[in-house]
């Protein structure tokens, strides 16, 4: 191997494989590109017994060629090294579209096999991987959660490296080899992870390697990378932090000897950054190697077809030759391309893979394809969790004293990091301070490999915390941790969890799917605390305030789906002691930071978050008795205006029977038909009855209540107030009056719905009226909100 004048390896000319391992590696990418083209094409005669027929190809022709010879490359190529070194590796396939050479290799090795009986190693079990692949009732055609060896489907662009990255934390002898195609790598997320190295610590974590293939094109254009100059893209991944190693051509026998060379000169040095720093004599930043891999697209495929160059050129991205059933010519050239690779070499006359391949399969755990990392269900241990007890909030009364949620929880998320100190980390966009989680600092620190400066806070090579200024990577790393068998927990600003909109879209379908595929095991659930919320950005104003995430993650699917919203710190703690052991969700909890009032003893706390909602006796007057109103509400803002209402209707309507409902579990809304968490008819009516009205205070936008109720009996009486898209630089109490969820709009709704009052009470109405405008006038004379808002608290009954 030489080395450029600008310190980058290039395997140019090098000769490193025997006549033996050359024969075996060229031998598996031959049966696997045989076996991948199969898939793509074909329904009957796997082994080309007799000429191929129109018959014989599928009537539908999904698939992508183009990334697929390249995938098979990298795979046959680490089993040897996996053999050779008794390496733990998983692969992660960004250009997930070549779900079929992914399918193909897991085939060879016996894994595919072994979880699918029926599509076993014969004849018989090829022609059914063939048929079932982007068939009816078949499989999908990415790397999905179907396939053995799989942690990322590589269906949405982006998110492979991350996913690396997340899977060697705390894993120190795993290494995770992610292969990012050029297209891929245009996106912002896989922009961005490139930078995931800063927080990998060789001493306790495993390693990453990249392998960023250029085959030149997506799907009708060059892709970038493959197009700057050579020396543009070295010095970008160098800038990075990586020193690239080349591998460029299409000649297979050079490509194969300088491929393993570069894979053995990355492993050899993955291997001394490690062994450095487990003596302690390691750089704070080492210089990662990483590979380019540069080959063309649909290699091995048809060089051309009707005089169009295919080899080469995006046209060989999906299905190279796409009239196969109606054009005898192309029918001729898929058959000549199909025998190129001698299948009669690479299949004994039962089907099976030639005794030849046998070598290069790694021993039972060793397979990629079998690693159980790649299951993280089989690894995964349960927190230990201090009792949420010890870090209670007293409440002598509800209402008597007020504390930041938040803050109390950071306490307890010390205790969890300190007991779990190898599975379980918070990762935030720069926000644990910002959402009051800074007691975790006290036992760790954000782990941080460039230069750390004299002044820099808790920022060390290692540490339990990762903070980067992107939720995608926070995301991916976290997804990446979890589906590996660990925990965690990401926190953000509410507005801006939408940046992983898509991200959880993805991880939500992986739940979904992996949990009706018996091999898979559950894994951590994926864990959202959500502060800084719509109602307390006063300070950041317009742009800090939505709380449509929660609309977003109800979309998906029921059973992989949970939303809470503790009203206050005692419900925060319970809430979150349920989600760490909790398997296989999505949570979603939403809790400010600000103080709030503290409504519940930690025992109440905990029966009320086991039963999702119920009746507060303590804050209402209706006695067990049909009540005149009931006002519910979900979230600690909601709580708050909605208690501070019932004080006014007790002051000035004590006559009138209020019921209070509170809601932490916002899925107990939707009927259990629809929901498993949801409430059955029968108590819902119970709680909410079938004809009074119900005044909603919700958290977020309140047409997200109507769609969860819209099946109950009384649904036309819920009238919601909730977030309608009105905010600004304001006081919190000005904020929650922009969007007519204050206090005294509660109780002017009261007026307006229960019978008999719009008359009797209009005097009331006015009232509640001139009071919503003179707190509106003194936040403008004196820039806070008036005292009689800032120093309400509950009073208990009248």
């Amino acid at each position: 191997m030489t080395l450029h004048s600008h310190g980058t390896d290039t395997t140019a000319g090098v000769v490193h494989l025997s006549h033996e391992e050359l024969t075996r590696i060229d031998t598996w990418w031959r049966a696997a590109n045989y076996l991948t083209v199969g898939q793509i094409y074909l329904m009957d005669n796997p082994l080309l017994r007799e000429p191929l027929r129109p018959e014989h190809i599928k009537p539908r022709l999904l698939g992508h060629w183009g990334t697929s010879p390249g995938l098979s490359l990298i795979w046959a190529h680490l089993n040897r090294a996996i053999i050779a070194r008794d390496l733990d590796a998983i692969y992660i396939t960004g250009p997930g579209h070549g779900g079929p050479a992914i399918v193909a290799n897991t085939w060879l090795e016996g894994t595919y096999s072994e979880h699918y009986p029926s599509v076993d190693r014969s004849e018989a079990g090829m022609a059914r991987l063939f048929r079932q692949f982007s068939f009816p009732g078949g499989i999908p055609s990415h790397v999905a959660p179907e396939v053995p060896g799989s942690i990322h489907e590589g269906g949405e662009l982006g998110y492979s490296l991350m996913h690396a990255y997340g899977a060697v934390l705390d894993n120190p002898d795993l290494l995770a080899v992610c292969v990012v195609g050029d297209g891929e790598a245009e996106t912002g997320p896989l922009a961005a992870s490139w930078l995931c190295n800063t927080f990998c610590n060789p001493v306790g974590d495993g390693a990453v390697l990249p392998i960023l293939h250029l085959n030149g094109y997506k799907i009708a254009n060059p892709t970038i990378l493959a197009r700057i100059p050579e020396e543009d893209l070295l010095s970008l991944m160098r800038g990075y932090g990586y020193q690239p190693i080349l591998v460029s051509g299409d000649d297979p026998e050079r490509v194969h000897h300088e491929f393993a060379f570069a894979l053995d000169s990355a492993l050899d040095q993955i291997k001394a950054i490690q062994s450095r720093a487990r003596r302690g004599e390691g750089d704070a930043r080492p210089r990662w190697p990483m590979i380019i891999l540069r080959t063309p697209k649909g290699w091995t495929g048809p060089k051309e077809v009707d005089g169009v160059q295919l080899e080469g050129t995006f046209r060989a991205h999906q299905v190279p030759l796409a009239q196969v059933r109606d054009n005898p010519a192309h029918l001729a050239e898929l058959e000549r391309w199909l025998r190129s690779y001698r299948p009669e070499e690479l299949f004994d006359a039962t089907g099976h893979p030639a005794a030849l391949l046998e070598p290069l399969a790694p021993g039972e755990h060793r397979r990629m394809s079998a690693n159980a990392h790649a299951n993280g269900g089989l690894l995964l241990r349960d927190l230990v969790l201090p009792d949420i007890a010890d870090y209670a909030v007293p409440v002598e009364q509800p209402g008597g004293g007020s504390a930041e949620a938040t803050r109390v929880l950071g306490t307890w998320l010390r205790d969890v990091m300190r007991a779990n100190p190898d599975r379980f980390r918070l990762f935030a966009p720069d926000e644990t301070n910002s959402n009051r989680l800074g007691a975790v600092f006290e036992v760790t620190d954000r782990v941080f490999a460039a230069d750390i400066l004299d002044g820099d806070d808790h920022l060390a090579p290692s540490g339990r915390v990762i903070e980067v200024l992107s939720e995608h990577l926070c995301q991916g790393m976290l997804e990446g941790y979890l589906l590996t068998g660990r925990h965690g927990l990401l926190t953000s600003y509410e507005a801006f969890t939408h940046v992983v909109d898509s991200m959880v879209n993805q991880h939500a379908k992986w739940l979904k799917t992996t949990r009706s595929i018996p091999w898979r095991r559950p894994v951590a659930s994926l864990t959202y605390l959500l502060s800084s919320h719509v109602w307390r950005q006063d300070h950041n104003g317009f742009s800090h305030q939505d709380p449509g995430f929660i609309d977003h993650v109800v979309n998906k699917k029921a059973e992989v789906i949970r939303v809470y919203l503790p009203p206050d710190a005692n419900t925060l703690l319970s809430t979150m002691d349920h989600c760490l052991r909790s398997r296989h969700y999505i949570n979603v909890v939403v809790a400010g930071k600000q103080p709030q009032p503290s409504w519940l003893s930690m025992a109440d706390a905990a029966l009320h978050c086991r039963r999702g909602l119920g009746i507060w006796d303590w804050a209402g007057n209706d006695a067990g008795t049909l009540p005149d109103v009931v006002m519910a509400c979900a979230g600690d803002v909601p709580t708050l205006e909605t208690l501070a209402a019932v004080d006014l209707l007790r002051q000035y309507l004590p006559q009138l029977r209020v019921r209070v409902v509170n809601v932490v579990d916002l899925m107990r809304l939707q009927p259990e038909s629809e929901h498993p968490h949801g409430l059955p008819d029968s108590q819902f009516d119970a709680i909410f009855t079938t004809d009074r009205p119900v005044v909603f205070a919700y958290h977020g936008y309140p047409s997200l209540i109507h769609r969860l109720t819209y099946r109950r009996r009384n649904h036309d009486n819920i009238h919601v107030r909730g977030y309608k898209e009105e905010g600004t630089t304001t006081t919190p109490f000005d904020m929650v009056m922009l969007n007519d969820l204050d206090r005294y709009r509660l109780v002017i709704d009261v007026v307006d719905r229960v019978p008999g009052l719009a008359v009797s009470a209009a005097g009331l109405r006015q009232q509640m009226t001139d009071a919503r405008q003179r707190a509106r006038d003194y936040t403008r004379a004196y820039g806070t909100d008036a005292p009689e808002i800032t120093e309400w608290m509950w009073q208990g009954r009248r």
